[in-house]
């Protein structure tokens, strides 16, 4: 497969905790993609875009994704996310009935806090990539890869379940 576009949009996988005054921030310029790819001897292009918690994201943040998706060149596209409002933007690209797959994956816990769900929802992301799906819009998320009508975020659990 030619390189893969991966649209880094912030989210709690881009976090991380700034020791002054106790909080978790969103890293803009995160190099939590870049750590996990340079193992990999795959090419991915890599665009940070927004760098926001989906909570704030917007209409027009939601654009910006979709004219990343629409203007490239690549046969299939990661978009990491935050995991409250994955499903919104994953409706929002389903709604445009893109030609080429689209995953969607985040994680609950900050890459900078414990890298392994992270890294285990992108391989998960990219694997799935790997196997040619048909076009469509997908979320990878605690071991499952499906349409992303199918699953959600069991807020109780702290996970992504099929529905």
């Amino acid at each position: 497969m030619p390189s893969l576009l991966i649209l880094d949009t912030g989210g709690t996988f881009n976090k991380r905790y700034d020791p002054i005054d106790g909080t978790l921030y969103v890293e803009k310029t995160s190099q939590a993609l870049h750590h996990i790819v340079e193992k990999w001897l795959t090419a991915f292009e890599i665009r940070a875009i927004i760098g926001k918690d989906s909570l704030d994201m917007t209409t027009q943040d939601r654009l910006e994704i979709m004219m990343h998706l629409h203007h490239s060149d690549h046969q299939a596209a990661i978009v990491v996310h935050g995991t409250d409002t994955m499903h919104v933007t994953a409706e929002y690209i389903a709604q445009s009935e893109l030609e080429k797959p689209i995953v969607l994956t985040g994680a609950m816990v900050p890459y900078s806090i414990d890298p392994v769900e992270a890294t285990a929802n992108f391989a998960s992301a990219v694997g799935f990539l790997r196997s040619n799906p048909q076009a469509g819009v997908y979320i990878a998320m605690h071991g499952h890869v499906a349409p992303w009508e199918q699953l959600t975020k069991d807020k109780q659990a702290g996970l992504f379940v099929k529905t």
